[in-house]
């Protein structure tokens, strides 16, 4: 059984055999003489067209959109200027008919539409196109940190720690919802829960990740991470894929740039190996996306700090809808004019606040900021975010009772620095963010298999 990708990508060495494919039918044109069947395989972003005549140009003729079929015949030379070659049949097998309701028919549908038949939408173009650039990507990465010398880690899906302290965490319990076990107090009794304590889906895996890199140097996490957070923007799931690397004797400065070289890496990789479905984003989705990539890959990221962050955004001729000031978190504005407009290229921006940072962030001499920073790429603002870690245990410690956390609960996370403590570091990427910044699309339901959002669990 041959695929159709050979045949587009490597014509010529095909002209003049025979061949079978099978498919699924994208389109028929009976033009009474001769019939034309335009049929698709998933092996790649376009289709072939197979020509017959004659009784089994009949039996093409009777074939609609969404059928599957098995075609036999002759790889000959196209009469048409879409493609080099075309299947002349000698013979016509249908394989599976596709009922007239078919909601995929041969006319273009609207994004929004097609969330709403999410197992169907993979045979469309855009989402064929999305999901190949995603298993582009995701092949990137792991490729990258393994020619980095990286570890691939599995860290917990279901935890007791809440890494950013946010809070915006998924229960996970067996316990009777509507008759659950109390305490003399009135409180849930979690001894009696499935775990013995409160569990939650994890929102990240950097926590256990860290203890790896005390033990192998360097080592990553990609997984499904969750958040219970109530928001229906374009820019936010509720369970979304992250890239997290912890590196061990590894400072802010080495942090970025193991950070930089795998952006770069990623993207040459996709426009290498995905030459096909960045042209079609190119031409259909967000024009000049590939030029975007490319002057990406080649740029030499700037860097400033926070504090110097702010100084230019309170100076600029524009008017944001948040004001500036120190201590505020930037908006995706603010972010997008600092690389847009002020660098003209991806900028790291460091030395955030303490006050709107995580409780492992190192602190810095001046005691109101952390060795933090994130990589704000044109076009999308912030793509990764990342910080030296607190090595130090006194100063671990007095920044989570600062901030009323439970330290007991977090008494292995202090044993790291307990136990032989090191410079480390570490950042995160939001797959799905990088897929849409890589593609042009603009909603992360539609680089996410089957989106989780806020009232929306189908499938």
């Amino acid at each position: 059984m041959q695929k159709i990708m050979p045949l587009l990508k490597d014509s010529d060495s095909f002209l003049g055999k025979t061949v079978t494919l099978m498919g699924r039918v994208r389109s028929v044109r009976d033009m009474k003489s001769v019939v034309f069947l335009n049929l698709w395989d998933g092996s790649c972003l376009g289709d072939i067209q197979v020509v017959a005549s004659d009784a089994i140009g009949a039996e093409m003729g009777r074939c609609s959109t969404g059928d599957i079929v098995e075609v036999e015949g002759t790889v000959v030379k196209s009469a048409g200027g879409k493609q080099a070659v075309e299947l002349s049949a000698s013979r016509f097998v249908l394989l599976s008919k596709c009922p007239s309701d078919y909601p995929l028919q041969k006319k273009r549908h609207s994004l929004e539409y097609l969330r709403t038949i999410g197992h169907l939408r993979p045979r469309t173009n855009t989402y064929y196109a999305a999901f190949k650039v995603r298993s582009l990507l995701s092949h990137a990465i792991h490729e990258f940190f393994r020619n980095e010398g990286f570890v691939y880690v599995h860290t917990p899906l279901i935890t007791g720690s809440d890494c950013e302290g946010a809070g915006e965490m998924f229960q996970v319990t067996t316990l009777d919802l509507a008759n659950p076990p109390l305490l003399p107090d009135g409180t849930v009794d979690y001894s009696k829960d499935f775990f013995g304590k409160q569990a939650h889906l994890t929102v990240s895996g950097q926590l256990n990740g860290e203890a790896f890199a005390l033990a192998y140097g360097d080592c990553y996490t990609f997984g499904p991470t969750f958040r219970a957070e109530n928001s229906n923007t374009a820019r936010h799931a509720s369970e979304f894929w992250m890239v997290e690397p912890e590196m061990a004797f590894c400072d802010l400065n080495g942090n970025m740039d193991n950070a930089q070289r795998m952006i770069k890496y990623c993207i040459d990789y996709v426009l290498k190996h995905g030459a096909d479905e960045m042209e079609f984003f190119d031409k259909f989705i967000a024009k000049g996306v590939i030029d975007r990539l490319q002057s990406v890959r080649d740029a030499d990221f700037a860097h400033v700090t926070y504090t110097e962050a702010i100084e230019l955004l309170e100076k600029a001729d524009a008017n944001f809808v948040y004001p500036v000031k120190w201590g505020i978190d930037l908006q995706s504005e603010h972010e997008r004019y600092l690389c847009e407009k002020v660098t003209g290229r991806p900028v790291f921006v460091t030395d955030y606040p303490k006050d709107i940072k995580a409780f492992y962030m190192r602190m810095n001499d001046d005691e109101k900021t952390v060795a933090a920073m994130d990589l704000l790429v044109p076009g999308v603002g912030e793509m990764i975010g990342g910080s030296q870690r607190e090595e130090r245990y006194d100063v671990l410690l007095r920044r989570m009772q600062e901030m009323g956390m439970d330290t007991e609960a977090y008494g292995w996370y202090l044993d790291l620095r307990k136990y032989g403590t090191v410079v480390h570091s570490g950042y995160g990427l939001g797959l799905e963010r990088a897929i849409m910044y890589m593609t042009g699309i603009s909603n992360i339901r539609d680089v996410l298999p089957y989106p989780r959002t806020p009232k929306n669990a189908d499938y």
